[in-house]
């Protein structure tokens, strides 16, 4: 088996490669010239992307996943060989830098200014709405999802199944508070029409601390639309607050875009097999296209379901979050038990599976996978927001 390494950048060897270019036709291997590929980086100029980093993966016969080291190796959208897309329209239209930013601004809320990411991680300290606690204030969603990495390769392997690896240091790291360090990983198999996230989150201070996670992963057209079915394994589903109560008697289905809708979320705890995986999935309303979630429910036990079904103008997304917890301030989170912490030197893994699905077969089969795993077991329904339980 033949391996490539390649490092973009490395801050502590005051190292960035900028602009940068490879393809299959450089790899001498058959298994490679079976799935042909291109890899680039690419340095963003101009505007509030000044200075932003995107790396794109481009598989001929398979998929082209966009991500960003500037902005938490986050990625921005997939698309497949069919043109069908992961990712939505925001009114941010722009790849934001960090810089551009100021998490606090708009009461908390300053992380919106950059909201455009097909998969955005929320954390690492914290996660959630904002909220103010002594002198501390907790940001909406965290910093993770602007903390430029530290260091960032790819690697490329002609295994059984060639594969590309992307992989970022990110760090969030705060004199008398958090020590994080967090190896993020895109892994991808060439002409899959799945890739795999694996992020290993690690306390590297000398005394334990909370950390939160969330994988905000997002979805607009041409998958969101009237009619539009979300299905997943339920065990327990409640609103977020008032205002999602009426969505209990429809809430996995979506309505079009739709002027003055304000967010609706619902809380869900999913039933997982005996290994502990879970798989969810947004089916189109021909039940033609859609897109599979699969995660570990031990290490992300929750799922938040945020319906933002506003015009498209505005921003028409769906969200599929699986979570350490759900979305409420972090003093609620720690409240209700679901605030996790690190000891020192401690480290925790995090796996979520992203399939896109094509044709009446694939829709089918990923509902039988849902069925198998709720195994005909009660789904709970309450009209109180669970935070208040």
């Amino acid at each position: 088996m033949a391996k490539l390494l390649f490092t973009l950048s490395d801050t502590a060897m005051g190292y960035d490669e900028g602009d940068w270019f490879f393809d299959s036709d450089s790899f001498d291997s058959d298994r490679i010239s079976d799935t042909p590929f291109t890899l680039t980086q690419e340095v963003l100029e101009g505007g509030r992307q000044d200075g932003v980093r995107v790396i794109t993966l481009t598989c001929e016969n398979g998929l082209t996943i966009s991500l960003c080291p500037t902005r938490g190796m986050d990625i921005l959208e997939v698309f497949s060989h069919d043109g069908t897309r992961l990712g939505w329209d925001s009114p941010v239209d722009e790849i934001a830098h960090p810089k551009t930013i100021n998490l606090e601004a708009n009461g908390g809320c300053g992380w919106a200014e950059s909201f455009n990411e097909m998969m955005v991680r929320c954390g690492y300290a914290w996660a959630g709405h904002p909220v103010r606690e002594g002198n501390m204030f907790y940001t909406l969603h965290g910093r993770a999802g602007n903390l430029p990495a530290s260091r960032v390769e790819v690697e490329i392997s002609d295994e059984d199944r060639p594969t590309v690896r992307i992989r970022g240091l990110v760090k969030e790291k705060v004199f008398k508070g958090v020590y994080f360090e967090c190896w993020t990983e895109l892994s991808y198999e060439l002409g899959s029409q799945s890739f795999a996230i694996h992020d290993h989150l690690t306390n590297v201070g000398e005394y334990p601390h909370d950390y939160q996670l969330v994988y905000h992963s997002n979805f607009g057209a041409p998958l969101l639309e009237e009619g539009a079915r979300f299905v997943a394994p339920v065990e327990h589903i409640s609103p977020f607050n008032d205002y999602a109560k009426p969505g209990l008697s429809d809430w996995q289905t979506f309505v079009g875009p739709t002027a003055n809708f304000d967010e609706m979320m619902f809380n869900i705890r999913p039933y997982a097999n005996n290994a502990g995986n879970t798989k969810v999935a947004l089916i189109d309303k021909a039940g033609e296209r859609g897109v599979a979630i699969a995660f570990d429910t031990r290490t992300l036990p929750v799922l938040s379901l945020w319906k933002n079904t506003d015009t498209l103008k505005h921003g028409y997304v769906t969200g599929i979050e699986p979570g350490t917890g759900f979305c409420y301030p972090v003093t609620v989170e720690r409240e209700q038990g679901r605030v996790k912490s690190l000891a020192a030197g401690e480290s925790v893994d995090f796996n979520v599976i992203y399939t896109l699905l094509h044709g009446a077969d694939d829709i089918a089969h990923v509902e039988r996978e849902v069925e198998e795993i709720q195994a005909g077991r009660e789904t709970t329904v309450s009209d109180q927001p669970i935070a208040y339980e």
